[in-house]
């Protein structure tokens, strides 16, 4: 009788082991089906920060058609942003420079293939109410205005900054155009190194502030902050192709691509870049983001917010490199 019951037992534990999966030859638990789960994407953009304005109503714009996409917008200078992905090894899906030369000379061809030329800009002298001999100021009169005592101005730094060595580039200029002997050390003399910041942007809390009286800044970034601001001479302003020759005039020196090494900038017409980094983690939206920024709807918050668009677009690198949904919207 007793042999009889430990059978019984034994055979309704077997059939428990069957019914939970752990039964021969099934080797593991059994787990319920799981419904998948959307895995939503984020494109990661390295840009300068006179584009952070731009980028940000561009990117809501682009959501609209990506519901499920997270955009992540890093500003800095656009040598710095260039340096994050070749000397740090950072990943981005897109790289927006406010000179396109500098994703030539830092990215291309080891971390980029190609280059697209989207827009322009031009350097402006910003100031506020609260600055000092803001009723004087003019295009004839404005380094005068700089030198005087007591006066503050600054500029970002021209090691990490496009806007940085532009600046150094306009004072050069000014001296040729204005024939003022000693002006761009002049300038650089009134100017000490705590009024440079590692990009433009950042010199505007100290004019609305009040702490610094002007800046050099582009004039896109004027527009979207309603900065008051003095229009330099088309000469001087690095704004016009017909000046391209006066404006190689102006040379730079600034840090190279490796540590302890330099290269020159020279003058020429202030050229925005994009690209998408081979390292990409989605490289597919991030063309298509650009495919974005390049068409009739991004080209119109640009010229929107003061930063006129190259219409069309320039792929004067690598074009035989190009993701096929961009060939057709580049000459």
């Amino acid at each position: 009788m007793r042999k009889r019951y430990t059978w019984i037992a034994l055979a309704m534990i077997f059939v428990m082991l069957i019914a939970s999966g752990c039964g021969p030859g099934t080797g593991k638990s059994a787990s319920p089906p799981q419904e998948p789960t959307h895995v939503s994407q984020k494109i990661v953009i390295f840009h300068a920060g006179s584009l952070t304005v731009p980028l940000k109503e561009m990117s809501e714009a682009f959501k609209t058609n990506h519901p499920g996409v997270e955009i992540e917008t890093e500003a800095s200078g656009s040598v710095t942003a260039a340096r994050k992905i070749s000397d740090l090894g950072r990943q981005a899906d897109v790289m927006m420079s406010a000179d396109y030369t500098v994703i030539d000379n830092l990215l291309i061809p080891k971390f980029a293939d190609w280059n697209i030329q989207f827009a322009r800009n031009m350097m402006v002298l910003v100031y506020t109410n609260k600055s000092k001999y803001a009723n004087e100021i003019t295009p004839d009169n404005w380094y005068d205005v700089l030198t005087r005592d007591g006066v503050v101005y600054g500029h970002s730094d021209p090691n990490a900054d496009p806007c940085g060595y532009r600046t150094l580039m306009v004072w050069q200029l000014a001296e040729k155009y204005y024939k003022v002997p000693g002006l761009y050390k002049r300038l650089q003399d009134h100017c000490p190194p705590e009024n440079v910041r590692p990009k433009s942007v950042e010199l505007i809390a100290l004019l609305q502030s009040g702490d610094m009286d002007y800046a050099f800044e582009y004039r896109s970034v004027a527009v979207q902050h309603g900065l008051k601001f003095v229009e330099l001479p088309e000469e001087i302003n690095l704004s016009s192709v017909k000046f391209k020759d006066f404006y190689r005039q102006a040379k730079v020196e600034i840090s190279g691509k490796k540590p302890g090494t330099t290269l020159i900038k020279e003058g020429k017409p202030i050229v925005y870049g994009v690209t998408v980094p081979k390292n990409a983690p989605h490289h597919e939206l991030g063309v298509e983001f650009v495919q974005f920024l390049l068409s009739d709807k991004g080209q119109a918050i640009l010229n929107k917010l003061g930063q006129p668009p190259i219409v069309p677009p320039v792929a004067a690198t690598g074009k035989d490199k190009l993701p096929a949904p961009l060939k057709p919207l580049v000459k």
